[in-house]
């Protein structure tokens, strides 16, 4: 009899940890890594230097935490703008700065949105996530955050940056397991540069074409001007 395949919590967490790592890595074009070791944790919280939080729902309900350090919300941040093409002098210098907090919430918007793309064909099911909340945190400030989970499991894990700034994801879900009842086929994702190129290659293909064609109409024209 064949074995089924069984999803867990901590599957989902590694799911999520290589949407943080793949997102902020190509969107800062450096190196953000996750530790493998997983921290289980009581509940979820908000703390210095700087807060994320976003909560999603659906096939089941959790709640996605990231607190940065000062220096690596302003690693990632800077890195971002960069690889966007700003200039030097024009970056913001502290990390209580709202365009910091811009970028940081439109980066969590991205990673958390390919998180649930990839629950969505890995698992499927469904999830949607609210707008993400950003909240810049004194030393003495820590903001515990309910979910409303029946059964909550809550993890932490440690990811750091290429300068080795360290930040931490914590991860708040009911407690659930997906179990795959038959085999199916998981699309691949186009990136938006393939489909480009893909045209464009259409593009030029159908362009060479035409230029044959009307290379050869001219060859026979001539042909026929000579009565060959």
């Amino acid at each position: 009899m064949k074995k089924n395949k069984i999803v867990t919590t901590e599957d989902i967490l590694l799911k999520l940890c290589q949407s943080v790592s793949g997102v902020l890595t190509s969107a800062t074009d450096s190196q953000v890594s996750y530790s493998a070791m997983v921290q289980k944790i009581n509940k979820t919280s908000l703390k210095p230097d700087f807060g994320c939080f976003v909560l999603f729902d659906g096939g089941f309900s959790g709640l996605v935490v990231i607190n940065f350090t000062a220096k690596a919300a302003l690693e990632v941040y800077t890195n971002y703008m960069r690889n966007m093409g700003m200039p030097e002098e024009e970056l913001a210098v502290l990390h209580t700065s709202d365009e910091v907090g811009d970028v940081l919430g439109e980066l969590m918007n991205q990673l958390v949105g390919d998180f649930t793309n990839k629950i969505r064909k890995e698992l499927q099911t469904n999830i949607t996530q609210n707008q993400p909340k950003m909240l810049s945190l004194n030393k003495q400030v820590i903001l515990s955050v309910d979910t409303n989970l029946d059964r909550p499991q809550a993890r932490r894990v440690t990811f750091s940056t290429e300068n080795n700034n360290i930040f931490y994801l914590e991860l708040a879900m009911d407690k659930t397991e997906f179990i795959q009842l038959e085999e199916f086929e998981v699309a691949e994702d186009e990136s938006p540069d393939s489909i480009l190129e893909a045209q464009q290659n259409n593009m030029k293909k159908k362009k060479d074409d035409k230029t044959t064609g009307d290379n050869n109409d001219i060859a026979n024209d001539l042909l026929d001007e000579l009565g060959i």
